[in-house]
C-alpha cells in the first residue's frame, strides 16, 4: 500500500512524505464533493424512475407525516399529543448463528422474543421485537389480534405499507432463504407457527422511523438519516417525481411520499467515491464485495477496519517500520479488531479541553506544526498524547515500551483522517436531498430560507463521535452555501426505530390496514 517499501534509510523527511501521501488520498476538496453530490442527484433520479438500481429509492407508501398532535398508546410508547412521548422497551440480542443461519430460524427467534415481551408485560398490545422494534397503535383489548409495526433496517422493495420483498442483507447479516421473500410474510408465518395472536400491519425502515419520530417531536421533518453501524436516509418526495410507480393508484393520488433511498449502496461502481488501497482491502475481505460502497466509507461498522489497515501498513513498512517499532498485537492482527469506538476514544482524548475550529476542508486547527513533530508541542498536548498512549496500550493490547508519543500522534492522525472523510461524505448525502427537494442549489446561491429545515438523525457516529456533526456541517456549508446550511436543524430523533414503528403502525390503521 502506497510507497512503503520503496525507501532505504528512511529519513524524517521520507517518513513525512509517506504520511503526507496517505493524507492526500483521504483529502476531499470542495470540487470533489460537488462531483459526488452531482452523482448522488443522478442516482436519485434514476432510482425514482426505474426499479432494480443499486440505490433503490424505495417508495414506502407512507403518505402521512405526523405533526405532534397525535395521541394514543403504541407498544409501551405513549403519544402525549404535545410533540412528546414516553417509551418502555426490551431489547434482545441476535447471535452470529442467527444472522447467518436459516431465515426461518431467525424469524422464529423474532416471534419468540415478541412472545416473551408480551408475557413479561401484562398490558395487551405492547410488543417490541429484538433487533427491530415493533408497535401496537391500539389502546384496547377488543382487537382480534395485536397489531404490530416492524422496523426492518435492511433494503426492501416495498410494494405496500405492510408488504416488502427483501433485496439484500447488510451489516453482517446473511440469513439463508430470505432474499426475495416478503419480510412481513416471513414474520407473520413465524407468528402463526407459534400460534401468537399478533398481526403485522406496517413495515418501516429505521430511517423512515427516524423521520416520523422527529416529525412528531418537531412538527415537521424533511429527512431522516442514520449515521451509525450502517447508514441510510429517507426523505419526503413529491409523488409526481416517483415515475416508476407508473399508473398506480398511489401515483394518481399524488401528494407526498416518504422515499427510503438506501444510499448505503450509492456509487457501488466507485467511479466517484475516493477509494484508497485501505478501502479496497476492506471491500475485498468483506462478506459483500462491491456492494454497499458508500456505507463502507462512512459507517461505524467499517471506519475502525479502514484505520486498522492504515496502521498495519505503517507497522509493516520496509525497510523501517513507521509505527509501534514494527510490532502488532492480537486486535491489530484481527479482522475488524479495531472498533470505531476506539477511534472515538482516541479523538476524544485529543479534543478534550481544546477549542477546536473546523476549517473549510473539514480539518481542525489543532496545531500548526506537523503532527509528527511531537517535540514542538506544549505540555498540554503532551498530556493528551499520554492519554492516547494509555488507550492504545489498554485497547490494542500493546506493550507500553512499543508505544511512543509519536505513535500516539500517528494513530490520532489516522483516526481523524478516516472520520473526517466519513463526515464530509455524509454531508454530500444531505446536500443531495436539499437540492432534490428544492431547498437549495448545489454550490450555493439560494437565499436564506424563512424557516428551519428539520433533519432527524440517529446513530452512534452522529451522537458520540467527536466533531462528526461539525465536520458534516462544514461539508454541507461548502455544498449549499451558508444561508441554507445555518437554517438546517439537525437533531437526534428520540428512539426513531421504536417510535417510528409505532407512528407507522398508527398510519397503517388510519389507512385501513
Amino acid at each position: 500500500m502506497t510507497k512503503l517499501a520503496a525507501l532505504s534509510g528512511v529519513s524524517v523527511e521520507a517518513e513525512r512524505k509517506i504520511l503526507d501521501d496517505i493524507e492526500d488520498q483521504f483529502r476531499l476538496e470542495e470540487d470533489a464533493l460537488i462531483e459526488i453530490t452531482k452523482q448522488f442527484l443522478e442516482d436519485f433520479r434514476a432510482g425514482l424512475g426505474e426499479y432494480n438500481h443499486p440505490m433503490a429509492m424505495i417508495p414506502t407508501f407512507v403518505t402521512g407525516v405526523p405533526d405532534g398532535t397525535e395521541t394514543g398508546r403504541v407498544c409501551e410508547v405513549t403519544l402525549l399529543g404535545n410533540h412528546e412521548f414516553s417509551m418502555k422497551q426490551q431489547k434482545y440480542k441476535v447471535s452470529e448463528a442467527l444472522k447467518t443461519g436459516e431465515a426461518s430460524v431467525l424469524f422464529d427467534y423474532l416471534a419468540d422474543s415478541v412472545d416473551a415481551f408480551l408475557t413479561e408485560h401484562s398490558s395487551v398490545g405492547s410488543p417490541i421485537s429484538p433487533s427491530h422494534d415493533v408497535a401496537n397503535p391500539f389502546d384496547t383489548i377488543s382487537a382480534p389480534a395485536v397489531p404490530l409495526g416492524l422496523t426492518f433496517s435492511f433494503p426492501v422493495e416495498q410494494t405496500a405499507l405492510n408488504q416488502g420483498k427483501i433485496l439484500t442483507w447488510t451489516k453482517g447479516f446473511s440469513a439463508k432463504n430470505a432474499v426475495g421473500n416478503d419480510v412481513v410474510g416471513l414474520l407473520q408465518d413465524a407468528f402463526n407457527r407459534k400460534h401468537l395472536h399478533v398481526r403485522c400491519v406496517a413495515l418501516v425502515n429505521d430511517t423512515v422511523g427516524t423521520l416520523l419520530s422527529r416529525a412528531y417531536s418537531a412538527g415537521s421533518c424533511l429527512l431522516g438519516g442514520i449515521f451509525g453501524t450502517g447508514t441510510n436516509g429517507a426523505y419526503v418526495e413529491k409523488v409526481d417525481n416517483i415515475t416508476k410507480l407508473g399508473d398506480s393508484q398511489a401515483r394518481k393520488e399524488g401528494g407526498l411520499m416518504i422515499i427510503n433511498t438506501e444510499w448505503g449502496a450509492f456509487n457501488n461502481t466507485r467511479t466517484r467515491l475516493p477509494t484508497t488501497p485501505y478501502d479496497n482491502k476492506l471491500d475485498r475481505e468483506s462478506i459483500n464485495p462491491r456492494y454497499q460502497a458508500f456505507e463502507k466509507f462512512i459507517s461505524g461498522m467499517y471506519l475502525g477496519e479502514i484505520t486498522r489497515n492504515i496502521l498495519l501498513a505503517l507497522i509493516d513498512a520496509a525497510p523501517k517500520p513507521l509505527l509501534f517499532g514494527g510490532k502488532a498485537s492480537a486486535p491489530l492482527n484481527t479482522h475488524y479488531g479495531i472498533d470505531t469506538a476506539i477511534m472515538s476514544e482516541v479523538e476524544e482524548a485529543w479534543e478534550s479541553g481544546r477549542n477546536t475550529e473546523i476549517k473549510a476542508n473539514g480539518q481542525t486547527n489543532w496545531q500548526s506544526a506537523h503532527f509528527t513533530d511531537v517535540e514542538a508541542l506544549g505540555p498540554q498536548d503532551h498530556a493528551r498524547l499520554e492519554r492516547i498512549r494509555g488507550i492504545l496500550v489498554q485497547r490494542l493490547l500493546l506493550d507500553p515500551e512499543d508505544v511512543s508519543l509519536r505513535d500516539a500522534a500517528t494513530v490520532r492522525w489516522a483516526a481523524s483522517l478516516v472520520a473526517n472523510r466519513a463526515a464530509r461524505l455524509s454531508g454530500t448525502a444531505l446536500a443531495a436531498v436539499l437540492v432534490q427537494t428544492g431547498h437549495a442549489e448545489l454550490g450555493g446561491g439560494t437565499p436564506e430560507p424563512k424557516g428551519n429545515i428539520i433533519i432527524g438523525v440517529d446513530g452512534s457516529l452522529i451522537q458520540h463521535y467527536p466533531n462528526f456533526q461539525a465536520r458534516l456541517r462544514s461539508s454541507l456549508r461548502s455544498l449549499v452555501g451558508e444561508p441554507v446550511e445555518k437554517r438546517v436543524e439537525i437533531d437526534l430523533a428520540k428512539d426513531g426505530s421504536g417510535a417510528g414503528a409505532a407512528l407507522c403502525a398508527l398510519q397503517a390503521v388510519k389507512q385501513g390496514l
